[in-house]
């Protein structure tokens, strides 16, 4: 069984998921944006206390916010890293991006290994399937456990809402696309956890978010 705990970071209030297979403790981190030393003792009491184990950190995409606590999480637990090879420019990014906001940050490392549609990865024995979903950035993907019935939808798909295409690399009739074809697809009681708000199911986004009907 799968467990998740989510944790709120940033000042752009991101949305950090810790996923973890109860028998086997394996555990991955998706889009760390703990951003000061509160938010970084936060996470690590979490996990140490749990006695988790972690295995892989995932970058849904590299905008700033989901990416702030890549070089804490990589240094801290050495993981294996995760993220999208078309969103490596935003890391280059990251930067100029923080200055702009007023946000402090430490540089990311570059990733392990590059997302793709055909990784084959589980959690404990629950297998991961990577759903290519651009629009929102270049490169985003969401993270689905078919046998849990988990999407992790990043920025892509929202509670009643969509996610922004006016930033680097944007594209609406991409980002619609995507969510029709690559998420719409998924079973109506299927739960997303997006990376800002709250969690809602396929079933209802199809039935009330104003931009999908």
């Amino acid at each position: 069984m799968i467990s998740v705990k989510k944790f709120v970071f940033n000042p752009f209030a991101e949305n950090t998921y810790v996923i973890w297979d109860e028998s086997t403790l394996d555990t991955a981190i998706i889009d760390p944006g703990c951003s000061n030393r509160q938010e970084k003792e936060i996470l690590t009491d979490f996990i140490e206390l749990n006695g988790i184990k972690l295995r892989y950190l995932f970058n849904t995409h590299c905008h700033i916010d989901h990416i702030l606590g890549n070089r804490f999480v990589c240094e801290k637990f050495n993981p294996e890293f995760y993220a999208p090879e078309k969103d490596l420019f935003l890391l280059d990014l990251m930067k100029e991006v923080a200055a702009s906001y007023g946000v402090e940050f430490e540089e990311s490392p570059k990733p392990d290994f590059y997302i793709e549609e055909n990784l084959d990865l589980k959690i404990g024995g629950s297998k991961m399937k990577f759903i290519f979903t651009p629009g929102h950035t270049p490169g985003e993907y969401s993270i689905y456990l078919p046998e849990e019935k988990l999407c992790f939808t990043g920025d892509v798909l929202f509670q009643e809402s969509i996610g922004r295409t006016d930033l680097w690399g944007g594209n609406y009739d991409q980002l619609i696309d995507s969510i029709k074809t690559g998420l719409l697809t998924l079973p109506d009681d299927a739960v997303i956890y997006p990376g800002h708000g709250e969690s809602s199911t396929i079933g209802r986004e199809k039935e009330i978010n104003p931009f999908l009907i």
